[in-house]
This record gives C-alpha cells, structure tokens and sequence, in this order.
C-alpha cells in the first residue's frame, strides 16, 4: 500500500487569529499563506507523483472532515485530480476541551484546577497518556486511528484501493505513525510535529519519511 500523509496548510488557529473569535474547531479554515502552501505542495506532490510512475487512476483521497483539511485537499487537488474522495471523522484534529481556542500561555490562568492536573498526569504518566480537560490525549487519537486503518485494509482487500493521500492535523498524523510501524509511546514523545503542508510518504512497511519540506 502507497500513503501519502498531510498534514493541513497554516490556518488561522496557527497564527493566533481563532483566540478572539473562539470558532469551533472543526470551522476554523487555512489563512491565506496556508491556501497558497497547499496550492504549492499539490503541484509539487503531482509532478512527483509522474516522476515517479505512480498511478493515481485508483487513488484515494481521505480527509478529515474539519474546514482547514478540506481546503488542503482541494488545493493539492487541483493538480491530483483525484475524484475518488472520502472523509472519515476519525481522522480530525485531537480534541483540546477545556483549551480549545486558548493559547497555552493562558491555560494555567483560565483554567488552573483544570491545568494543575493536566500537569500532574503528564509528569506521572508522559504526554502521550495524559488527557486534556473534557479532550483527549495521544492515546485517544491513537485508539479511533487504529479503526480508521481497519477501513482502508478493508478498502484494499475489497476493491483494491492501494494509493491513498490522508490529509489531516499533526497529532493524528503522528500516531498513525505509530500504529502504522508499531513505533513505542517513547517514539511519539520524541516526534516533533510536522510543519503545516509537510508529506509523509509511506510504502508498505517502509517509512519514508518527509518527502518535502520547503513550504
């Protein structure tokens, strides 16, 4: 199976524009850097693609199905032409409860019980086990991932569907990762988080790592 893994163009989350307004999550959409990063990245990853002989008359595009993915697949779409597009609701963003939409500076002041033992299940547990307030942790995304991987062997076994582009947010990134390759817990709190438009190429069991990173 061929993946290709993206993550979503800056939004304005990413820049600090969603603190005022407080839009759900699922609303907020790319900035305008973040629209022409994706524009960029599809006709790059297309020409690539052709390079490369791989046939994307049976690719797949799956999404999750929040605004600023939606819009990364679009723009990377222009160029893929892919018409084969799904979206599955296991593949959005962690969820931050409490801390949605706040800056981390301001989680200790807004919500210092909340914080406080936020603190203290990341010091007796690690960041991967610790669940934010009312949200979730690594461990959470990790878990729903893992059924959503179930659907595209399914896909795979049924209908043959091997080339699939997965246009997501950076912690579900990371631990599909994970459970892709059986990478440790240890391995996740040592992964950086990629850069907005970062592709992750993924060849049957080979991690191919970041394929381009000049967005």
């Amino acid at each position: 199976m061929h993946i290709f893994l993206v993550r979503h163009g800056e939004s304005l989350a990413n820049i600090g524009e969603n603190y005022e307004k407080r839009l759900p999550d699922h609303l907020v959409s790319l900035s305008e850097k973040g629209l022409k990063q994706a524009e960029k990245q599809g006709e790059w990853l297309a020409s690539y693609c052709k390079s490369n002989g791989i046939d994307l008359s049976k690719a797949r595009i799956w999404r999750s199905p929040y605004q600023r993915t939606r819009q990364t697949s679009e723009q990377f779409n222009k160029f893929l032409k892919i018409e084969d597009i799904k979206e599955d609701i296991t593949l959005i963003e962690q969820q931050f409860g409490l801390f949605d939409s706040i800056p981390k500076s301001e989680w200790g002041d807004k919500c210092e019980m909340e914080f406080d033992e936020y603190l203290r299940q990341v010091q007796n547990q690690g960041k991967f086990y610790a669940r934010l307030p009312l949200g979730e942790s690594p461990f959470d995304v990790a878990i729903r991932i893992h059924q959503f991987m179930g659907t595209i062997h399914r896909d795979y076994e049924k209908a043959g569907v091997d080339t699939l582009f997965i246009f997501t947010h950076g912690t579900t990134l990371r631990t599909f990762l994970m459970r892709w390759f059986h990478y440790s817990p240890e391995w996740y709190q040592a992964e950086k988080n990629p850069k907005n438009c970062w592709i992750r190429e993924i060849i049957d069991d080979k991690d191919l790592g970041y394929i381009n990173k000049d967005v």
